[in-house]
This record gives structure tokens, sequence and C-alpha cells, in this order.
């Protein structure tokens, strides 16, 4: 298990964990203006965080941990995420029955001309209506935001697969952890803020998630369609034969290259019961 399951899962993983959800977002201040600040601020600290992520770039890789140190820290305490694959999403759609989808913040940002698509969800177990309204009060929207859509979780899971066949991956996010309050869908080429500054910044926001893919060569094809749906690099073409190969060290765990596969050579597998990954966090 991750660290986020020891501290925050009893016994499970840590979005499995129904306390995690319990809050009420309509009572609990604190909570509600960091999620708030979140929202209206996201511009100014996208814009900030960019200009870090440039900066660090000249920075020698020895000397990163001492830059990177803090924002670690404070990521952990306040905004964490992880991978979690679609059936783990029906699961947390199971506790966290109020949900909403939303104009995507990290989209929103982008140029006009984008064809990204929002497709941020919000899930709570009490109402979060209101604080919704509040932190999209002035929210001036981006390219295919159509606004709030409440949904049911068949709804919601419909949602998911489409946006999985897509290749976006799907991440739990924290509000001050380890209150569960999002799930974002996302990749890098699309302008996600969060795999920017994991994958290409180094700083660590995000746990890969509790499986890992494995890779069934007899069953495999050669086709390679999973190759592009892997927003992580994990799955290549192999050299100088058909087929792919997976370094399972790079895979996160979202399992959206299943989606790709129609001789299901591809499966997930706890990560924490494979020798070669099991400390690949």
């Amino acid at each position: 298990m991750c660290n986020f399951c020891v501290k925050h899962g009893e016994g499970k993983r840590w979005y499995a964990n129904a306390a995690n959800y319990a809050l009420d977002l309509e009572s609990d201040l604190r909570r509600r203006g960091f999620i708030v600040d979140f929202i209206r601020n996201f511009e100014g600290n996208r814009r900030t965080t960019n200009a870090g992520l440039a900066a660090l770039r000249f920075v020698p890789r020895p000397a990163r941990k001492r830059f990177t140190r803090r924002p670690e820290a404070a990521a952990r305490r306040h905004h964490f995420g992880q991978p979690v694959p679609i059936e783990e999403c029906a699961r947390i759609f199971d506790i966290a029955t109020n949900i909403t989808r939303l104009p995507c913040v990290c989209r929103g940002a982008m140029k006009p001309h984008s064809n990204a698509e929002s497709c941020c969800i919000v899930m709570t177990v009490n109402s979060h209506d209101k604080l919704l309204a509040e932190g999209f009060r002035d929210y001036q929207g981006g390219p295919a935001s159509q606004g709030f859509e409440r949904l049911t979780k068949d709804e919601a899971m419909a949602y998911l697969r489409g946006a999985e066949e897509r290749g976006l991956c799907h991440t739990a996010w924290t509000f001050i952890t380890p209150f569960i309050a999002g799930l974002c869908n996302c990749d890098l080429p699309s302008g996600c803020m969060a795999m920017k500054i994991q994958l290409r910044g180094g700083i660590r926001i995000m746990w890969k998630g509790e499986d890992v893919i494995r890779h069934d060569r007899e069953l495999c094809t050669g086709c390679r369609r999973c190759v592009k749906r892997c927003p992580f690099g994990a799955i290549r073409v192999a050299p100088r034969r058909a087929g792919v190969t997976v370094d399972r060290l790079k895979c996160w765990g979202c399992g959206i290259c299943r989606s790709a596969c129609a001789k299901g050579a591809l499966s997930l597998e706890p990560r924490s019961a494979t020798a070669d990954v099991a400390t690949a966090w």
C-alpha cells in the first residue's frame, strides 16, 4: 500500500475509506474556503507554477530537491492526488453519491482554439451546490465548457468511459488531506497542471496508483493501439520485433491502456503484491 493508504485507509485503499468523504462542505468553513480559493485563484497560481517550472529546468538535478521540498510538503497537506482505474472510480461513487460534472479550471485556462473538453467531477457525501456556486461565481469558462451537470453514478461512469476512450487518466484529489472531493480526467498534452508539475517538473504531488499493469504476451496481437493510450509513456513499440514493451516502473496504474486492447492482453494487479514495483510509488 502507498503511504496514504497506511495513514488514511484504515486497512483499505485511502479513497475507499468512507471517513475521507464524511465531512460536510457546506459547514466546514476551512475546507470550503480552501476549495473556493483554489478555484478563484487558479489562473494566477497556474502562471506562477509555469514560471517556476521554467526556472527549475536551469537548476542542476542534484540541487533540485532543495527547491521542490517545500511545495511537495504543502501538496501532501492540502492537495494531493493519485491515478485511479475506472473500476475504483465506481467504488468512489458508491461512497460519494453527490456527483457534479463541472468546467475544468486547467482547461479553462487554455487558449480558446484548444479542443480540450471540460471534464472534472466533484463528488461528496453531502450537498456541494452552494460551494460550487461560490467558487465559480466569476468563472469565464473555457473550451467546450458547458457548465454544471448533476450526474447519477451510471451517468458519471458513462462519462468516465468516454474520457478513457480519449486517453484521459482518472485521478482522485484531496482538498486538505485526506478529504477527497475531486476526480479529474487528464493527460499531459491537454494542459493538466498536476501532471505537468509531476512529470515535467519532478515535483511530487501525486502517488502512483495502487495497481500496476501486467502484459500478457500470449494474448497480445501486436496492434500497438495501447501505445498512444498510455499518458505516462510506459508502453512503447518493441524494437526490432512486432508488439509492445511495457516498463512497469513507469506505469502509474491508471489502467486506461486496457480500453485499447480488444484481446484482454493488459490487466491490472496490486502494486504492493508484485516484487518488481512494490516500492515504486
